[in-house]
């Protein structure tokens, strides 16, 4: 039995029985690490030895008949963005190489409670710039599928890991479609959770106003299961939700669409979507309709400046966030060459220089332009009443239907390399999953086949009204029974086998 082909349930239910032991399933994973990682470059650090000891403690508390989480000893990966004590937390960035966290993230410290083994921390771009994990400082990851193309982004080590069957799951961060159109192009589940309804406690912020951590799996109950650990009030956070969690798991368990009423967002289809991954949604919400659900089209007038309206207010919040980055308080300190008793500033625009990649360097500019003195309110303020316009068009979809539906991504994976020279292109990628983190909305991403033109895979994204995320785990759950049953079995079964790194 390969241990690292169970999903996260299955592995759960077998470590419950004690057929296997969390030592042996962590082991397996390191194993498998080992053997591909190499390739993929989905890990910038594993634990190895943090992990074992976890998950020998695990086996230890089990023996002794004592109560556990049901995800208790199952192996999971965690973004290089959520703070891990004792772990390195890098970001993708040389500007906090080596920085080793003094404390949890909430979402670390919920995982270490229930006793999921932390198997390392995943690459991403930096700071979670960019849609391909091409802009970390520690070089790209490569698609499980085809490895001279991209997984996505930000998110891509975890999305890798996880259909490369490093871990069987990840978490990811989210914020304008980093879990979700990874997930796409990698043939796993990727969930953005509503806004609030995930601590952002212990991650290092992007844009404050859009992050959210999620999870990173590959069926939607192991999503579900990881949601429900992950999720919950946290006081240390402002921005989390005081209320009760949506029941998540008891939805995907559910699985039934009978009397679904599901919208087609008419502005995310047709023209700039690739033919493969048209046909694939197409087929997908046939299945829906076959299954009971009813399908509408539905306009969201907005969305045509959303991607617009994004691409300020992300760049802006960056700004502010990563003006910490100094030298000073956080970050490398690079004296400037040439100096013999250098300023602070100098050691500041020196240590920024050589500590922040392109990508960084261009949204740090453009949004410290727009919240420059005189152009605030035509550019930054402009941004956010279009985000409002948007959050009104998406509650009145809502009255009309009960989730919406489109493509994850415009395209599937690109080659390595092929949109780095040209950043509007790589930011169109976006099109789809942003409105949701602009809007506060929970999204998620499920496969639903691969493309003709390329055999890679294709996403279908749902989405629901903040706090209803239990409608994405009903829905998705549903739709992924109906595709493997056409299917005779998971989709990432269909995947080139990895060989073994070389």
């Amino acid at each position: 039995m390969d241990l690292t082909r169970l999903s996260a349930a299955e592995l759960a239910a077998k470590l419950a029985g004690k057929e296997v032991s969390s030592v042996e399933a962590t082991q397996a994973q390191l194993d498998r690490i080992a053997a591909v990682d190499g390739d993929i470059n989905a890990f910038l650090h594993v634990d190895a030895e943090g992990a074992l000891a976890t998950a020998a403690d695990i086996d230890t508390r089990r023996a002794a008949g004592e109560g556990l989480h049901g995800l208790a000893g199952v192996p999971i990966a965690v973004k290089d963005i959520v703070a891990t004590q004792g772990m390195p937390t890098t970001c993708g960035s040389k500007i906090l190489d080596g920085w080793i966290p003094p404390y949890d993230a909430t979402i670390t410290q919920r995982i270490k409670a229930a006793g999921l083994p932390i198997l390392g921390k995943t690459n991403m771009d930096e700071f979670a710039m960019g849609s391909s994990t091409e802009h970390s400082a520690y070089g790209p990851t490569r698609n499980p599928w085809d490895r001279d193309r991209i997984p996505g982004g930000s998110g891509g080590g975890s999305a890798a890991a996880v259909a490369a069957y490093e871990a069987a799951l990840a978490i990811g961060t989210d914020t304008g479609g980093s879990i979700r159109q990874p997930g796409a192009l990698t043939g796993t589940v990727g969930v953005k959770p509503t806004y609030g309804g995930v601590s952002r406690y212990g991650l290092v912020a992007l844009a404050s106003s859009l992050d959210q951590a999620g999870p990173v799996t590959r069926t939607v109950l192991d999503a579900a299961l990881l949601h429900e650990l992950m999720g919950g009030h946290d006081p240390r956070d402002s921005t989390s939700i005081d209320a009760p969690a949506p029941l998540v798991v008891a939805a995907a368990r559910r699985a039934d669409v009978k009397g679904l009423k599901i919208g087609i967002v008419k502005e995310l289809a047709g023209d700039g979507f690739q033919a493969g991954v048209s046909a694939r949604f197409d087929e997908a919400v046939e299945l829906l309709t076959s299954a009971g659900a009813e399908v509408v089209e539905v306009s969201l007038p907005s969305l045509e400046y959303a991607l617009a309206a994004y691409y300020l207010v992300m760049p802006s919040e960056a700004s502010s966030n990563l003006a910490r980055f100094d030298a000073m308080r956080y970050g490398v300190r690079v004296p400037p060459a040439g100096a013999d008793d250098p300023s602070a500033e100098q050691v500041m625009a020196s240590s920024r220089d050589a500590g922040f990649g392109d990508e960084v360097k261009r949204r740090i500019i453009v949004g410290t332009y727009a919240l420059s003195s005189g152009y605030y309110d035509a550019y930054y303020g402009s941004a956010q009443k279009v985000r409002t316009l948007l959050a009104r068009d998406f509650a009145s979809a809502f009255e009309q239907v009960d989730v919406l539906v489109s493509p994850t991504s415009p395209t599937t994976a690109w080659p390595l390399g092929a949109k780095l020279d040209d950043p509007l292109s790589m930011y169109l990628q976006d099109v789809a999953t942003i409105p949701a983190n602009l809007a506060g909305i929970p999204g998620l991403s499920l496969p639903v086949g691969v493309a003709e033109e390329d055999g890679l895979p294709v996403g279908l994204q749902l989405l629901a009204p903040q706090q209803a995320d239990d409608r994405l785990y009903n829905a998705g759950a549903a739709l992924e029974k109906l595709l493997e049953d056409r299917w005779g079995g998971p989709m990432l079964a269909q995947a080139p086998d990895l060989e073994v790194a070389r």
